[in-house]
Order: C-alpha cells, then sequence, then structure tokens
C-alpha cells in the first residue's frame, strides 16, 4: 500500500483556507511533510501509514475551494518528521481566486461579544469569509500580494495565525482594531467628523434621514432610511427607478417581501445577493419602487451588521454610488468629489479596494447581474487549445477569458459606452489576464462595427497579433445557453443584425457556429432611432402609425407639429430604422396603456408593463403570421392593434397588459415551435433580458413543452446581456477549430 507521495492539486485552491485545511487533515491522518502554494496551484509532500486516507480527505477540500483535480506523483525526498506550512513558489496559473463572500455566523458571534478580540471590529474575518478577489493584486494568495499588506499582524493576531486550532490559521485578511483597517467618518466636505464612535454617529445621521456614502468591500453605496427615498432619488435624479434595500434580518425581511423558501436560501448564501421578490403588498414603500417587485438583500460585512446593532430603522436603501451603467467608485477622494451634493457624509475605512465588485441581483433564480459573491465566475468547458478573450457587449458587460479548459467570467463592468467603462474594461481584463497568466490567441467581440468595445477589440488584437472573431450578439446569447444543436430564442431590447438592422426578437436554428436566423418578430419602425427608446409613445406610433394613435397622443397633449414630424418620419423613414426588438413591442404596449411615456431608466417601460399585468388576467388572442422570405414572422402590428382595440372597448389595463405580454409569449413560442418540428430539433433554448419577465418566460416554457420539446436556458450566467461575452467565447471557440 503506497504511504508517500507528491500531490498536486489544481482548481480554485487560493484564498479558500486549503493550506491550513491540509495541515489540519495531516494532524489527523499522522502526515508528515509540507504544503505550499505554488502560483494557482497547492502540492503537498506527505509520508504516513494512512497516506490513501490523507489524499482522499484533502480531495474533497474546503467549503470555498473548488477541486479541478488531484495527482498524486512519486516522492523520493526524505521528509523530516511533523508538518508544516511552506512558503509560496511561484508555479502555473491554472486556477482563479475565489470571489468575495458574506461574513460567516462564527464571525458575527466575534463581532457581538462584548470583551472579545474582535468585538465591535468591522473588518472581522476568518478563512472561510471575506473579501477576496476585492482585495488580491496577484497570485499566489498570500497577504503580502493583498491590501492586507499596509497592515501588519499584530502579535494577538499573529498568533491566531499561526494557530492549527484556530479558524483564523493562515488567514490572510485577519484583523483586529489594534492592527487592521480603521474607520473614519467625513463630512460633506471630506473633513474628519470628532466621534467616538464613527459607525453609531453615522447610523444616527441615517435615523435622521441623512444620506451616507458607505465604503464597502467592492466599492461605495448611498444608503438612507426609507423616509428619505425622494431626497436620495431627487439627488440622484432618479425619480422613478426602484432601488435596493438591506434589511436587519429574517424578520425585516418578510415584512417587506413575499419570499418563497427558494429565495429566502438565496438570502442567506455566501453571496448574499440582491434578491428581486415580489412585495409583500403590491402597492406599498412606493417611494423604493413603483413595481409589483422590491430588491431586498442581508447584511454581509461586519460594517453592515454594526450599523444595524445601532440604527433603529430595520431597512437601509443601499445603491450603488454611481450612475447607472458605470464603474462603481472606490476609493475615497473620488467619492468625495464625484459624490457633491448627493451625500451628507461619508462612512470610509482605510483598505484599499484593489478590483471593484457591484452587489449580485437575481430573479427566480436567474442571476440579473453577475458579480459580487459570484464572479469571478470559472466554468469547466472545452473550448480548444487556444486564449480566447471575450469583450462583451456595449450594455451591462462582463468579460470573459477561455484558457486551459475554463473560462473565467468578471464581475459586471457596466454599459461601455463611455471612456470611463471602457478604461474599466480594460483594466479588467488586464488584472484577470494577469491572475490567469493569459496570453490571449482570439479576440471576439459584437459585431456592431461602432461600439466601443469593438474598437478595443481590434486594437488589442492588432497589439497582440490575435484573430478577431465577430459574433452577432443574439447568437452569442444562444451560445451561452448551449453549443448544441437546438432552437435558440433570444428576446431582449437590442442588437446589431447581420443586415445591419436592430434586431430583438429572434428565432435561430442549429449548432454553434452555424445558428441560421429562421423566424422573427416583425420589423417595425423607430421614429428617432434612440429616441424611440427614450419615449416609447413614438414607438407606439412606428407599429401603429395610424389615425386612432395621432388621436390618442393629440388627447395626451402632443400638438399638431409635432404629430406632423413623427408621421412625415415614418412614412419618409427620415431617421427611423427598423426593429424586431420584443422589448420595443413592449415599450409600445406600455406607452398605449399610459403606463410609461418616457423612459427614466433602463427597462423603465416594459418593467412597469410587467407590475401592471401583474395584477390582470391574460386573454387568449388570434395571432397572425407572414412571411419575409426566408423567415417567419410574427405580426406585433396585429397584436398591439388587438390590445389598441380592447382599450377602446373600455378593457381594464392590468388585463390588457397580461394579454400582451401572454400572446406575444405565444407568438414567439409558436416560431420556435414551428422550426423546431420542421427541422426535426428537439430542443429549444431561451436567453435575452426579457426572459426576467416571468409570465413570458413561464408561457415560452409551457408552450414549448406541450409541444413535446424539451426547454434550456441558463442559470449559471445571466439571462441578459452579461452573459454575452461568455457567448463570444463559446462562439469563437467554435469558429477557430473549425479553421
Amino acid at each position: 500500500m503506497q504511504n508517500r507521495g507528491k500531490i498536486i492539486i489544481r482548481g480554485i485552491v487560493q484564498g479558500v483556507g486549503f493550506r491550513p485545511f491540509v495541515y489540519a487533515c495531516a494532524g489527523k491522518f499522522g502526515i508528515s511533510g509540507w504544503v505550499k502554494n505554488l502560483g494557482s496551484r497547492v502540492e503537498v509532500a506527505a509520508a504516513g501509514a494512512r497516506f490513501p486516507e490523507f489524499v482522499d480527505a484533502v480531495s474533497k477540500g474546503t467549503p470555498l475551494s473548488v477541486i479541478d483535480s488531484v495527482e498524486v506523483l512519486p516522492l523520493d525526498d526524505a521528509v523530516a518528521p511533523g508538518f508544516s506550512i511552506l512558503s509560496s513558489g511561484t508555479g502555473a496559473l491554472d486556477g482563479m481566486i475565489p470571489p468575495d463572500v458574506a461574513i460567516c455566523d462564527a464571525c458575527v458571534r466575534d463581532i457581538d461579544t462584548p470583551g472579545g478580540r474582535y468585538a465591535g471590529y468591522w473588518a472581522t474575518s476568518c478563512v472561510n469569509c471575506g473579501p477576496r478577489y476585492s482585495i488580491i493584486r496577484t497570485l499566489p494568495y498570500d497577504r503580502e500580494r493583498t491590501a492586507m499588506e499596509e497592515f501588519p499582524m499584530c502579535d494577538a493576531c499573529g498568533a491566531e495565525y499561526t494557530d492549527p486550532a484556530c479558524r483564523r490559521h493562515h488567514a490572510q485578511t485577519i484583523a483586529c482594531d489594534a492592527c487592521g483597517p480603521s474607520l473614519l467618518l467625513l463630512g460633506p466636505d471630506g473633513r474628519g467628523v470628532a466621534c467616538g464612535d464613527p459607525v453609531a454617529e453615522a447610523a444616527a445621521l441615517l435615523d435622521a434621514g441623512k444620506v451616507l456614502a458607505v465604503r464597502g468591500v467592492g466599492g461605495f453605496h448611498l444608503a438612507c432610511v426609507e423616509e428619505a427615498a425622494g431626497t436620495l432619488k431627487a439627488r440622484l435624479g432618479r425619480t422613478e427607478q426602484p432601488l435596493a434595500v438591506m434589511v436587519r434580518d429574517d424578520a425585516a425581511a418578510a415584512r417587506y417581501a413575499a419570499l418563497s423558501p427558494e429565495e429566502e436560501e438565496a438570502l442567506h448564501s455566501r453571496v448574499r445577493p440582491i434578491v428581486v421578490a415580489k412585495k409583500r403588498d403590491a402597492h406599498a414603500h412606493t417611494g423604493i419602487s413603483s413595481l409589483h417587485t422590491i430588491g431586498v438583500m442581508l447584511p454581509y460585512t461586519g460594517l453592515h451588521h454594526l450599523l444595524f446593532a445601532r440604527l433603529s430603522h430595520d431597512l437601509l436603501i443601499m445603491t450603488s454610488a454611481n450612475m447607472p451603467g458605470t464603474p462603481m467608485i472606490t476609493d475615497t477622494e473620488n467619492a468625495v468629489r464625484g459624490l457633491k451634493g448627493q451625500a451628507d457624509a461619508f462612512l470610509v475605512h482605510s483598505r484599499e479596494i484593489v478590483n471593484r465588485c457591484d452587489d449580485s441581483v437575481v430573479r427566480d433564480g436567474y442571476i440579473i447581474r453577475l458579480s459580487r459573491g459570484i464572479a469571478p465566475k470559472r466554468k469547466a468547458v472545452d473550448l480548444g487549445t487556444r486564449c480566447i478573450l471575450g469583450v462583451g457587449p456595449e450594455l451591462n458587460a462582463t468579460t470573459t477569458i477561455y484558457r486551459n479548459g475554463f473560462a473565467v467570467t468578471s464581475p459586471h463592468i457596466g454599459n461601455v459606452r463611455n471612456p470611463t467603462t471602457l478604461a474599466y474594461l480594460q483594466e479588467t481584463v488586464e488584472k484577470i489576464g494577469r491572475l490567469l497568466g493569459a496570453e490571449v490567441e482570439v479576440v471576439a467581440h459584437d459585431l456592431h462595427p461602432g461600439f466601443l468595445s469593438t474598437r478595443y477589440a481590434r486594437d488589442l488584437a492588432d497589439e497582440r497579433g490575435a484573430d478577431l472573431v465577430a459574433v452577432q450578439h443574439h447568437r452569442a446569447h444562444i451560445a451561452a445557453v448551449t453549443a448544441e444543436e437546438c432552437v435558440g430564442i433570444a428576446i431582449d431590447g437590442v442588437g446589431y443584425g447581420d443586415d445591419g438592422t436592430v434586431w430583438g426578437g429572434e428565432v435561430f436554428a442549429g449548432a454553434v457556429p452555424d445558428l441560421k436566423r429562421v423566424a422573427h418578430i416583425e420589423a417595425v419602425p423607430m421614429p428617432g432611432g434612440d429616441l424611440a427608446t427614450k419615449f416609447p409613445e413614438r414607438m407606439l406610433y412606428g407599429i401603429l402609425p395610424e389615425e386612432a394613435t395621432r388621436d390618442l397622443l393629440a388627447a395626451r397633449g402632443w400638438g399638431e407639429v409635432e404629430l406632423g414630424v413623427l408621421g412625415r418620419q415614418v412614412e419618409r423613414r427620415f431617421n427611423t430604422p427598423m426593429t424586431s426588438s420584443t422589448g420595443r413591442v413592449l415599450d409600445g404596449a406600455s406607452a398605449l396603456l399610459g403606463i410609461c411615456r418616457e423612459r427614466t431608466y433602463d427597462g423603465e417601460p416594459a418593467m412597469k408593463l410587467e407590475a401592471a399585468a401583474a395584477e390582470g388576467t391574460p386573454a387568449d388572442w388570434d395571432l397572425s403570421f407572414g412571411s419575409d422570405g426566408s423567415c417567419e414572422v410574427l405580426k406585433t402590428t396585429d397584436l398591439l392593434r388587438t390590445a389598441a382595440r380592447a382599450q377602446a372597448a373600455g378593457g381594464r389595463a392590468a388585463d390588457i397588459a397580461a394579454s400582451v405580454q401572454h400572446n406575444l409569449a405565444r407568438g414567439v413560442a409558436a416560431l420556435a415551435v414551428h422550426a423546431a418540428e420542421e427541422r426535426g430539433i428537439r430542443m429549444v433554448a431561451l436567453s435575452g433580458g426579457v426572459a426576467y419577465n416571468a409570465a413570458i418566460r413561464e408561457t415560452i416554457r409551457s408552450c414549448v413543452e406541450t409541444a413535446g420539446l424539451s426547454f434550456v436556458t441558463s442559470r449559471e450566467y445571466p439571462l441578459g446581456d452579461g452573459c454575452i461575452s461568455y457567448g463570444q467565447c463559446v462562439w469563437a471557440g467554435a469558429v477557430t477549430r473549425e479553421r
């Protein structure tokens, strides 16, 4: 029986307490030898009578680790009695640092225990919890390569760090009030506020209705109590946009949201995401959210627990302190400058945020925003031997790097429409590439030639001598769900199509990289282009350019001159691109019913339509189909004309809204089922931001499964554009294999 060997463990084994875990296993099984980090791997030299049991135990890993492989090699060197943790060395970079995770219950108890070393200390953590990605500079994961390098351990922390019996044994983030990062309260001008307890003073300001900027794990939040929601929204210029909230505990969460068991489980997971759930009362808390849903999260850092311990309110609005789609603010100097006039005070800490990371958002078990606790996301997938970079789309972007059988997707980056977010995209590519040791050979990008991300991809490919692969937006959506043969439904806002028009309601058939467009929803005019997305009544007229629509708009205050310009735009097709976007149809319906006449945040018309529809009862309407020669087409003009007739007949807006969603979903599903039956394909895949709408998604699912077909979608990646960079890598991998 083998009783000695060198063990190489690959996977996510950095920043997960793996070396102290191996040390503890060695003590349990009487093993002599050593363990050390080598790049992103862990190497163990071990000898002892119970060696096979030891190998089996270390192969199971720690709660935060992901084991890819365990290789046992001969060990020829002599092993001294005892077991030790050696200094890290350089080596292969084929793993990844784990995401930041929420503070564990044991550390919360330490914070709450009077007289203890960690009593009231905001940055308390251990090997099982706390920041990882947000503080790492380079691998291997040791304190001197993280933001904690600036905080040498005191004797007491050093004693716990070297104590094998302590859960902070080799915890690189170990710190206490005597040696760790500190808190400071600043006034609106950025000057320090003299106070004995910054957290208590901050809580008092919040209770008094002030707006505070709070520096968290991955960036700044703006926080206030519910009564101050109007003040915060007015300062941000986001008077309609729903805001996420953090609640004290489970009881508070249950007062605001009607949570399913699955949603409660998500709230308590290590991720601690924002969970978008139905409100307990759909018409309550409208200052936070005018929708029927509310985004709720639980405290996930020691600082959050301390704030609620001193706060009289059980809810804090907690929204990212940046404009939508732009990078989170991470440093105090920029926060004070950038949030002038928005924050009444700043609660900050002295630890550098090396890598910014927003809150993750989930709904019905589907990821909306891939970020803290989930990303960097590492997936085992065979995309070939070449290193591939997917730079993502324009909106809600992430980036993905594929190397050696694994794709690593970054946290949410934002809307790459401006130089600031483009710089963040470039920074993220460089940082994750460095952590992976990636030498990019293929760069995949969106088909749209004018995107900043497309230009970046071209420049990077030129600089590195890499191949370029353009991937159509909606095909990337389907590739992110499956590379197998399927009929793929992509329903979202907008994406650049093969023909240069705006797509967004597409049905494909085939397998990556050969997905043929076989059906779509009707292409309709967008009067004024992007102006039609801001003012959805323009979209309504583009779909229904009829006298009844003119009369409706005139009754709402549109003047003859405006209506004349609008009519001529549609008639002459001047600055009026054609679109098959599902989102634009929902926008038109929202405008028809008077639910949303002006969009003030992304997705507002469709989201408000969904909220109205939640109180309605859908009816089956007759569906109309046609053909544009090569594709079957669902006629959405007929769909909205039916909705307009129902409205004119005095139908309830909620019922009409529900019926529009229901019949749009029935029509899209019918396109997919027809395509599948004609081609003998048995699987239908769904992706796109519109699929977050549960009524639409589940109607499509029901229609597909009733037809005897299998239905798939992704819970690993966002249904929205956060999946695109991964889909681009999947597509590019298939394309380059064929070359």
